[in-house]
């Protein structure tokens, strides 16, 4: 049975093209601008600035992270402008997504009456959060100019709060949350988005930076090494947080496994889970093989090694990892409704049981990450990568 015809048969509704097409493109834009400014801000900042590293790889890096911002800042405005959009065309009553488009529309969405029982209007909301997105958006695009690029850290502190603020402040409710499983439910959705925009944002842009080879000195290697580093453990941050928050949606969304393929909603998630494990596949690939061997060739002074490593092998299985990346943010807005309500399952409920058992998954994955970290730390030590 094909996904038309499952569809079909379970109620499911294939989003409209504009709609997908909006949706990947925010969560595409959210990607660039918070992965690029946390990027910068934790990994490539602190490797740029210590000491040792060759003045002119430090000039390049610094040029290409600054045109790197300033475009997310351009992707991210026009995305945000689309999302709007798209957020209009479905409220109103049958509005094709191009008058949706119209600022009069727009305008005329953003200032209806909050609803009964809300303690602010929606279109509040959404103001709010479009005027930190304009202004996050500006602060990055500055860096196309040449006298702000010149304060490219300043920028970069300046937008990071504020890209965050723009995924935080869009999942206000109008109404508050009746209950407790309300404000686990909005806290998992947000942690699932930012660390995912942060991994999957935080590779685009390293291996956007790591194009530059051609014009990086040969010490070049040792700041890659450092880099990579870096980002390693912000990743494996993000992986952990994207897992665990996972579970929790996939808990509250899918009430069995066989839901996975006898709904739409849990095909399209079991395409997401798939390339998920995808890119943790290809990050345990450079954790346990690649990290080691350029730890050894880093204490060894091969320089012309570290430089292979760090700047050839490492960016093509990034490369790979942000592929994988895309996918998902393309399966995205497939997810729409639940497979409970397709299988015409009883909603989640919250009990004990529940509880413990989720605690035992989060405690075991945090154990088997630490494990990771620990045992690539343990393989670099050993100097031997036969041993990986």
């Amino acid at each position: 049975m094909n996904l038309v015809h499952l569809a079909a048969s379970a109620g499911y509704t294939t989003p409209p093209l504009w709609r997908i097409l909006t949706k990947s493109g925010y969560f595409a834009g959210l990607s660039g601008a918070i992965g690029a400014t946390v990027t910068y801000a934790v990994t490539v900042r602190p490797a740029l600035r210590t000491p040792g590293n060759e003045q002119g790889d430090i000039d390049v890096l610094r040029r290409r992270s600054a045109t790197y911002l300033a475009w997310a800042g351009v992707v991210l405005l026009v995305t945000g402008y689309l999302q709007l959009a798209g957020r209009v065309a479905r409220a109103g009553k049958g509005m094709p997504f191009g008058e949706a488009l119209t600022p009069g529309n727009i305008w005329d969405f953003l200032r209806t009456p909050a609803a009964k029982g809300a303690w602010v209007a929606q279109g509040t909301i959404y103001i709010v959060q479009n005027v930190v997105l304009i202004l996050a958006s500006a602060a990055l695009i500055a860096l196309l100019l040449p006298r702000p690029r010149r304060h490219l850290d300043v920028l970069v502190r300046t937008a990071l709060p504020l890209t965050l603020a723009v995924s935080l402040i869009g999942a206000v409710p109008a109404t508050a949350p009746k209950d407790a499983e309300k404000v686990v439910d909005l806290v998992c959705g947000q942690v699932h988005i930012v660390s995912g925009t942060v991994w999957i944002g935080g590779l685009a842009v390293l291996a956007a930076l790591a194009t530059t080879r051609g014009r990086l000195s040969e010490s070049a290697g040792a700041l890659w090494a450092d880099l990579w580093r870096r980002f390693s453990l912000v990743a494996l941050i993000c992986v952990g947080a994207v897992l665990t928050s996972g579970l929790w949606m996939s808990w509250k969304h899918v009430g069995g496994i066989g839901q996975l393929w006898s709904t739409s909603y849990g095909l399209f998630l079991l395409i997401k889970i798939a390339l998920v494990l995808g890119m943790v596949t290809a990050g345990g690939v450079n954790q346990f093989w690649l990290m080691p061997r350029i730890a050894q060739a880093r204490r060894s002074d091969a320089t012309a090694s570290l430089l292979h490593l760090t700047l050839r092998h490492f960016p093509k299985v990034v490369w790979a990892e942000v592929a994988l990346g895309i996918a998902v943010l393309a399966v995205v807005p497939f997810l729409s409704g639940s497979a409970r309500s397709e299988a015409g399952s009883p909603p989640a409920v919250t009990s004990g049981s529940v509880i413990t058992v989720g605690a035992a998954l989060v405690l075991t994955l945090a154990a088997s990450l630490y494990i990771t970290a620990r045992t690539s730390d343990a393989l670099a030590r050993r100097g031997d990568p036969a041993v990986a």
